[in-house]
């Protein structure tokens, strides 16, 4: 079985976990746990609270990925009673009739896209939704899996806030997502580089956003061992890859090559030719390779990717 970024796993203590990384590492998926059933109710859980549930009772899914140099959770595969898939599960969706709001802005939105020529197919649902956990007031969470159909869907979003079929984060949407990320700078610094990414806008009042994921494998990756944490400057040299999952940005630097971004703040953060700012870890590789690492952990504190202006 095939897992990938954005994908959900169940396992038979009913813990559902957000896949972070595709394939699988020692037999193990790499994931955070995001719901657990608890009094006969599912309840969404944030880092710490799930960190000190599962000390406590599942220690076994608390992990140290060695390829990532990182502390995460993980689900030996063996253990998965149900896997949840965004591409599957958004098919299924847009031919469910139901009276779920969300649901219907969801086949809604999708309509809106299919009419601007986006193939379908090329995207999932994720979140709330994939799980059905979602409430009134559930965002949308869109994966794309090609990349330039999801740079295609970024400037459609950009045409459709021009002509008012869909609506850019008012202030009130920008300060809430600003409080949800525990950004390293100030408001006004994170909506610039926000509202120029066009990967999140309004339908029918409901938030909306759109990710990247492209196949990737934890075996092949170069494994990297963090030094410490830097804050350093230099130039965008190659953003093509900016919006990946992660992100990388190849940068013009003596001794560094590139910033590579695991956190959904930054990613996107910045466009060739641009100076930016950067905190993060210091990595280097078997081979001396160094690169700066935002989102070590999954709060990202004191790092960031800032365009310098």
């Amino acid at each position: 079985m095939t897992f990938k970024a954005k994908d959900f796993v169940m396992t038979r203590q009913s813990l559902l976990f957000a896949v972070v990384a595709d394939g699988l590492e020692s037999g193990k998926i790499l994931c955070f746990l995001r719901y657990l059933h608890r009094n006969g109710q599912w309840q969404k859980v944030g880092t710490e609270q799930a960190n000190t549930f599962l000390n406590e009772h599942f220690p076994e899914h608390q992990h140290y990925s060695a390829v990532l140099d990182a502390h995460l959770h993980a689900v030996d595969e063996a253990k998965v009673s149900q896997h949840f898939q965004p591409q599957p599960v958004l098919q299924e969706l847009l031919q469910l009739e139901t009276a779920d709001p969300v649901i219907n802005d969801l086949r809604k939105l999708c309509g809106l896209l299919r009419a601007n020529h986006l193939d379908l197919h090329q995207f999932g649902v994720t979140g709330s939704i994939l799980v059905g956990m979602q409430n009134h007031g559930s965002d949308i969470d869109l994966v794309c899996y090609d990349r330039a159909t999801f740079h295609q869907t970024r400037n459609i979003i950009q045409g459709l806030i021009a002509k008012d079929q869909i609506q850019a984060l008012n202030d009130d949407d920008w300060l809430s997502a600003y409080q949800r990320r525990a950004c390293d700078f100030a408001l006004d610094d994170y909506i610039w580089h926000e509202q120029r990414k066009y990967n999140k806008a309004i339908f029918n009042q409901r938030k909306f956003d759109l990710s990247l994921i492209l196949p990737t494998s934890i075996a092949d990756d170069k494994q990297f061992q963090k030094v410490g944490y830097v804050c350093i400057q230099a130039e965008v040299v190659d953003d093509s890859l900016g919006f990946d999952y992660p992100a990388e940005f190849v940068i013009n630097h003596p001794e560094i090559a590139s910033v590579v971004c695991f956190t959904a703040t930054y990613i996107g953060q910045a466009k060739e030719g641009e100076r930016i700012e950067v905190a993060g870890q210091l990595e280097i590789d078997e081979q001396g390779r160094r690169r700066v690492v935002v989102g070590s952990t999954r709060e990202a504190i004191g790092e960031f990717i800032r365009v310098v202006r």
